[in-house]
């Protein structure tokens, strides 16, 4: 009876039967990663796949993306322009003929129907 209670007295302790975690030893894994699954096989195909496309994306000399770009400049600068070319005329006009606010009023406004006119015409142009 002495070995049995000896055995049950080992066990209980708070590490399992063996004293260490779980009973494993530290320098051996749990399981040894199989080649053949199928989930990791997708997995790395996915990663493969998805670095292919970000290397295509960033790559230098991407037409379209310079094209977007050259677009989106040209739009901010028409409205940017207008705005601030007919409020510029608008308060030289005003300190000139002590005319204020209605000069840079006017002047604010047929420069912002100016830039809007001009972005509405290069939206309608042609793609290169």
């Amino acid at each position: 009876m002495a070995g049995r209670f000896a055995c049950a007295e080992r066990s209980a302790g708070p590490y399992g039967p063996l004293g260490g975690m779980d009973g494993m030893s530290d320098d051996q894994p749990a399981q040894e990663p199989s080649g053949a699954d199928a989930r990791i096989s997708t997995l790395e195909e996915r990663l493969r796949a998805a670095q292919a496309k970000e290397l295509h994306r960033k790559a230098p000399g991407a037409p379209e993306a310079d094209a977007n770009y050259r677009l989106g400049s040209r739009v901010l600068s028409e409205l940017l322009g207008g705005i601030g070319g007919g409020a510029l005329i608008g308060w030289v006009f005003d300190r000139f003929a002590d005319s204020s606010p209605k000069g840079l009023l006017t002047m604010l406004f047929l420069g912002t129907v100016v830039a809007f006119r001009n972005i509405i015409r290069i939206s309608g142009q042609r793609p290169e």
